[in-house]
C-alpha cells in the first residue's frame, strides 16, 4: 500500500525561531556600531548583556498566560452581579513601531457572570499584555477580550491614559502628550447606561485619567 505524502508544512503557521544568546548580544553589538560608536569600547562592553538581560524583563508577558491567571474564580455568594472597576493600573509597555516605551495608567471593569476573580489578577493581565509589543490600541483591545473570554463577564471595559517617547523623544516631540483608548465589550458597549457609569467611575475625583 503506498504511503500518503505527508503535507510540508505552512511556513506562515510556523512560529518564529528565536535566536540564541549570543546571536542577540551580537545584533545589539551591530546596533552600537550602526548608531556610531565602539561596541569594544569599555563603557559598552558589557552593555550588549545589559540589554539582552533587560529585553527578558521588557518582554516577559510572551512567557506567560493572560487566560491562565483569570482561571482562578470564585463564586460570590452575595449574588454580586454589578460593574467591578480596578482604577489607576501603572504599566509600562513598549511600542512595536520603534521599540520605545510607553507608560501610563489602565482602569479596567467587567461586569460578572456568576463568579469574580481576584482584583490583584486584573492587574496581572494589564502587566502581561503590556509586556509585549504592541501599540496602545491593541493593548486596550487584548486586555479587555481577555477578561471576556477568561472570565465569562456579561461585560468588559478598558481605559489607557499613556505617554510615548517614540512621540515625547523624537518625531514631534511633544513632552506631555497624551493618547487615551477605550475598548468596551458586552453589555459595556450595547447599553448606553452601562457604558456611561464605567466611564464616570474612571473619571470621578482622583482618578488620573
Amino acid at each position: 500500500m503506498k504511503k500518503s505524502a505527508t503535507a510540508a508544512p505552512n511556513i506562515e503557521t510556523l512560529p518564529p525561531r528565536r535566536p540564541t544568546r549570543a546571536q542577540a548580544e551580537e545584533a545589539v553589538r551591530t546596533l552600537l556600531a550602526w548608531a556610531g560608536d565602539d561596541p569594544a569600547r569599555p563603557g559598552l562592553a558589557l552593555t550588549p548583556q545589559r540589554v539582552a538581560e533587560a529585553y527578558g524583563e521588557y518582554f516577559s508577558g510572551y512567557r506567560a498566560d493572560p487566560i491562565a491567571e483569570l482561571s482562578s474564580t470564585f463564586e460570590d455568594g452575595t449574588g454580586y452581579d454589578d460593574m467591578v472597576v480596578l482604577k489607576d493600573i501603572q504599566f509600562e509597555s513598549h511600542c512595536e513601531h520603534h521599540i520605545a516605551p510607553f507608560r501610563g495608567i489602565a482602569h479596567v471593569a467587567y461586569i460578572p457572570n456568576g463568579r469574580i476573580v481576584g482584583l490583584s489578577k486584573l492587574a496581572r493581565v494589564v502587566e502581561i499584555y503590556a509586556r509585549r509589543l504592541q501599540t496602545q490600541e491593541a493593548l486596550t483591545g487584548e486586555i479587555a477580550q481577555a477578561l471576556m473570554d477568561g472570565l465569562g463577564a456579561r461585560g468588559a471595559g478598558v481605559m489607557m491614559v499613556a505617554e510615548h517617547d517614540c512621540m515625547s523623544m523624537r518625531g514631534v516631540r511633544q513632552r506631555g502628550a497624551k493618547t487615551v483608548t477605550t475598548r468596551l465589550m458586552g453589555c459595556l458597549q450595547t447599553d448606553d447606561a452601562c457604558r456611561n457609569r464605567f466611564l464616570a467611575l474612571v473619571q470621578a475625583a482622583g482618578s488620573s485619567a
